[in-house]
């Protein structure tokens, strides 16, 4: 297991290696689109952490807010990750409030207007 404790790591490398996205390309375009924090900062994939600080992470519409204890430079297993942070995370909005509304069968396209409501409706 690759730790260095009392050192710093890139943020994009730690919220891979921790399991917070997917891929650390993912995690990169994260921090360069906005929807990483560090300490309430929005920071660059570059943007180093250590033990102690709050990162802020925004993945698939859900944000998780977890405090760094221990530092993790490569990707560990679902046990060890668990041990490298603290999940602060307000608890997940129940599944029927994440339901996109469902158009009645035979009502054919939807117009321009159904699909900005549409669209408006998924970003948010």
């Amino acid at each position: 297991m690759a730790t260095d404790e009392g050192t710093t790591v890139r943020v994009d490398s730690w919220i891979w290696s921790v399991r917070l996205t997917k891929t650390r390309s993912l995690a990169a375009a994260a921090c360069k689109a906005g929807h990483v924090r560090v300490n309430g900062d929005r920071v660059k994939p570059a943007q180093t952490v250590k033990v102690g600080d709050e990162v802020r992470v925004r993945v698939d519409g859900y944000e998780r807010i977890v405090v760094v204890k221990r530092i993790v430079r490569k990707r560990v297993g679902p046990p060890v990750a668990a041990e490298c942070l603290t999940d602060n995370s307000p608890p997940r909005p129940p599944r029927d409030d994440l339901m996109v509304p469902q158009r009645d069968r035979g009502t054919g396209r939807p117009t321009k207007r159904d699909r900005r409501l549409l669209e408006q409706f998924r970003e948010h």
